[in-house]
């Protein structure tokens, strides 16, 4: 049995965390809020995977100009891994100028790399968010497939997302997470996405265009790490968010959208995690129930983060 089935999720109303990152560092004022409503150009949707191909690639750089072989050594990963690392992010690198060769292409200025708040205290840390930040990278362009008219555009996202997964793959499997936890990768809308990297963006450079996106209020897990969702039961909601009598927890992982029906007790809202969640899948605390398709409108916080560990599939050997 999935231990999610008989896990409780807790959305509790407290000063909130995202991945370790105070509520504070989530930088909402990237956008101007009355530029969400209007279309979106392919050179948005480009300017918006330069802004994440950034957060990563600074954030492989970081961690790896901090951690030699030896700090990977003692942390339990061998020479190999380290390698590995090396090589996701002389991609992330790539993937920088390829986008900002693209922009350039279509007459637009690319977005720079802003200053960040990256929560990794030693090499595990390190490790476990890259994970994490792969998951997003990879729902990110899955999210956001949809949204590129141009074909040659959408060819090459869908090349980037191949090399995401695999970087994600890596990581899990060095964590001794399921690498391949859920039959399909996750998507959500950009507006979540962007939800995710703020918690992480402290400032950007006044010269980069304003990217039309929002920010949904916080959503965060609280009492363990998000490695760890089979031991913790607590979400938090960012400040000043109302929630009606009647909510729901909406889950989506892998081509899963769900809602459950939220109940109030102890001071906390919870639901129960559906069968269907596994692997790296994201939580929304929704006014309406989502089920099959995803309504933002519905959004009163989120996404969190969670990792649910699937059981062993039963396979049919009667077909060979």
């Amino acid at each position: 049995m999935k231990f999610a089935l008989v896990t409780t999720v807790v959305a509790a109303l407290c000063a909130p965390n995202v991945l370790g990152v105070p509520l504070a560092a989530r930088n909402t004022s990237l956008v101007p809020s009355s530029s969400s409503t209007r279309q979106l150009t392919d050179a948005d949707v480009l300017q918006f995977a330069l802004t994440l191909e950034h957060l990563e690639n600074v954030f492989y750089k970081q961690g790896l100009s901090r951690f030699t072989q030896n700090d990977f050594l003692r942390a339990g990963f061998d020479a190999r891994f380290f390698n590995q690392m090396r090589f996701v992010a002389g991609d992330e690198q790539s993937h920088v100028v390829f986008l900002q060769q693209a922009l350039t292409g279509l007459g637009v200025r690319p977005v720079s790399a802003c200053r960040y708040n990256f929560p990794f205290r030693d090499v595990r840390s390190f490790v476990g968010l890259a994970s994490v930040l792969e998951g997003i990278g990879v729902s990110a362009y899955l999210g956001g497939a949809g949204l590129i008219s141009n074909k040659n555009f959408l060819g090459a996202a869908a090349a980037i997302l191949a090399a995401e997964g695999l970087h994600q793959s890596t990581l899990r499997n060095s964590l001794g997470l399921i690498a391949s936890a859920n039959i399909a990768g996750t998507a959500i809308t950009p507006n979540a996405i962007f939800s995710l990297a703020s918690a992480f963006i402290v400032s950007c450079p006044g010269g980069n265009a304003a990217l039309p996106f929002k920010a949904f209020p916080s959503l965060s897990p609280r009492g363990g790490s998000i490695f760890s969702i089979n031991s913790f039961s607590r979400f938090a909601i960012g400040q000043g968010v109302i929630i009606p009598p009647v909510f729901f927890l909406t889950f989506i992982s892998g081509l899963e959208i769900i809602s459950i029906p939220g109940t109030f007790a102890g001071g906390f809202y919870s639901a129960r995690i559906p069968r269907q969640v596994s692997g790296q899948s994201f939580v929304f605390l929704t006014r309406t129930a989502n089920t099959g398709a995803f309504s933002e409108s519905s959004v009163l916080a989120g996404p969190a983060i969670i990792e649910v560990t699937p059981t062993v599939p039963t396979l049919n050997f009667s077909v060979l």
